[in-house]
């Protein structure tokens, strides 16, 4: 017979055990199909993209609504045996209270983490200002403990993305996060080992996370080496996916060729996996 699946508590407790030691990698799937072959190929947990998931439903990375982004997140929590880590974006809310509400009800989709960043969604400004970005870190975690202490609290701050790559500006927000609760703090395009060591000095031993996106050149070795607990790798497997699809597709509608199918992996070999994975 098949052995029972972890609960939602199972889950939750196995991801924060994940981040009191050693370095993993957390890849990013967008949907159900890509998150159990993420969990057949023997990774310890997932974590959503938000651009994969928006782009495979047709939308613009952050165009999507929170119903449609926490039915996602349920989906992928009901049929996965692996901790789901959510991508909450900035919490579909600009004041505290707002995120407070919507993290309560992100948590009741059974995610085993989340992560809250300090840029709005709608892009009228790169960062919120310090004061509010810290008040919403703080509310993000009051209602986590109110909810689910479990729940892994990821901080991101998005300076290296947002048009504002200062380092000191992003230490100073991590060390604020790390001190008003977060358990894993992040701060998606630095790029070189001297910021990534003095993102893991700044944050007191709590867990790092990096995204990796291969163009950095660092290996799992290497970024544990440099002190990451987490490695992440964003929309980049969607991506990936995306742009073998385009460039098999393009051929065929400007070249009438079909030479991209040549080695791809077989209907059957794809039913047998996905048969099995339900047995498991």
């Amino acid at each position: 017979m098949p052995s029972a699946r972890p609960s939602t508590a199972d889950k939750r407790k196995t991801f924060r055990e994940l981040h009191r030691s050693g370095c993993f990698v957390i890849p990013n799937p967008w949907n159900v199909g890509s998150a159990r072959t993420l969990q057949g190929l023997g990774f310890k947990a997932i974590a959503s993209t938000s651009s994969g998931h928006a782009h495979s439903e047709g939308y613009a990375d952050g165009a999507q609504s929170m119903d449609d982004v926490l039915a996602h997140y349920q989906e992928i929590a009901a049929e996965t045996d692996i901790p789901l880590n959510a991508d909450f974006e900035n919490g579909f809310a600009d004041d505290p209270d707002g995120v407070a509400a919507n993290v309560t009800r992100c948590i009741a989709t059974g995610v085993a983490g989340l992560s809250i960043e300090d840029s709005p969604q709608h892009g009228q400004f790169p960062l919120y200002d310090f004061d509010q970005a810290l008040a919403r870190v703080k509310a993000a975690r009051a209602a986590i403990d109110k909810a689910s202490g479990d729940v892994v609290f990821t901080a991101r701050t998005e300076g290296f993305i947002r048009g504002r790559p200062d380092i000191d500006e992003t230490i100073r927000r991590l060390k604020a996060f790390a001190d008003a609760g977060a358990d894993c703090l992040y701060s998606p395009g630095i790029k070189t080992r001297e910021h990534i060591e003095a993102t893991v000095k700044a944050v007191g031993g709590k867990a790092i996370n990096f995204l990796n996106s291969g163009a950095f050149g660092f290996t799992v070795n290497d970024l544990a080496g440099f002190g990451v607990r987490r490695i992440s790798v964003g929309g980049t497997l969607a991506r990936v996916a995306m742009d073998a699809f385009i460039k098999s597709a393009k051929a065929i509608a400007t070249e009438g060729r079909f030479d991209s199918f040549a080695g791809v992996i077989s209907n059957a070999e794809l039913n047998k996996f996905f048969a099995e994975s339900r047995k498991a």
